[in-house]
């Protein structure tokens, strides 16, 4: 299997990056770390793994990046603010510098998104603002309202609130979104979202999957059992649904 490292100094981000990739062709995942793993984070869970059959046979290939929630999202030293802006200043990097380097390695038309945990938020997240540029959305054990509290899991910004925050929710502004070019291409779009029975955020992905059906965004909820919020659940689910 092709497994290649690639690192470069961001512009917007001010740092280095790095990135995994692996497999030769086939459809392009973009894999969104979960909280506290970085790159190499989606190969040591042994996830990679679970996909040898569809990488070696060119079905699909990893694009597995850094996701910087201590900076971020989690980046709790931080005022607020200054976290949802680093968030979009991630995006802007993503969009404006990790999907031409797909786009250059690899000229397939289909773009995967894909998270688990904090991952699949950010992936969420991303493809719900621009649905324009993906094919399918795939997120495991996922929170999509990071203001909600449950459980030990808190409002992680500490009750700011403003339009980046809004605007980067989608439990927020998906219900605003008339006539609007982003409903119309998230109908085009396949949404893949699982969770656990005993996951905390098992509701907020009920309310997700209502929200995208009366919406008429076509959409998979699939409720595995127990707290499938772990990387042995992910290894069965990754087969199935990437």
């Amino acid at each position: 299997m092709n497994r290649e490292y690639l690192r470069w100094y961001s512009q917007r981000l001010y740092r280095d990056m790095e990135m995994l990739v692996f497999g030769h062709a086939g459809a392009k995942v973009l894999v969104f770390p979960t909280r506290e793993g970085r790159f190499f984070e989606y190969e040591q869970l042994g996830l990679v793994a679970s996909l040898s059959d569809k990488l070696q046979a060119g079905h699909i290939q990893l694009y597995c990046i850094e996701g910087l929630a201590a900076e971020s999202l989690y980046g709790l030293h931080h005022h607020p603010a200054e976290r949802i802006r680093r968030h979009a200043v991630l995006e802007d990097y993503i969009l404006h510098e990790v999907l031409p380097l797909m786009a250059a390695k690899n000229a397939h038309d289909c773009t995967i998104v894909h998270g688990c945990s904090l991952g699949a938020f950010q992936a969420a997240s991303l493809v719900f603002r621009h649905p324009h540029l993906f094919r399918k959305l795939v997120a495991f054990s996922g929170r999509y309202d990071l203001t909600m509290k449950v459980e030990s899991f808190g409002d992680l910004f500490d009750g700011y609130y403003d339009d980046s925050v809004y605007f980067h929710t989608p439990t927020h502004f998906l219900p605003g979104l008339g006539a609007d070019w982003r409903l119309e291409r998230l109908r085009e779009i396949d949404i893949v979202l699982t969770i656990g029975e005993a996951d905390p955020f098992l509701d907020n992905n009920r309310y997700l999957s209502r929200l995208l059906a009366e919406k008429d965004i076509r959409h998979q909820l699939h409720v595995w059992d127990g707290r499938a919020h772990r990387a042995g659940a992910w290894r069965m689910m990754a087969p199935l649904y990437i």
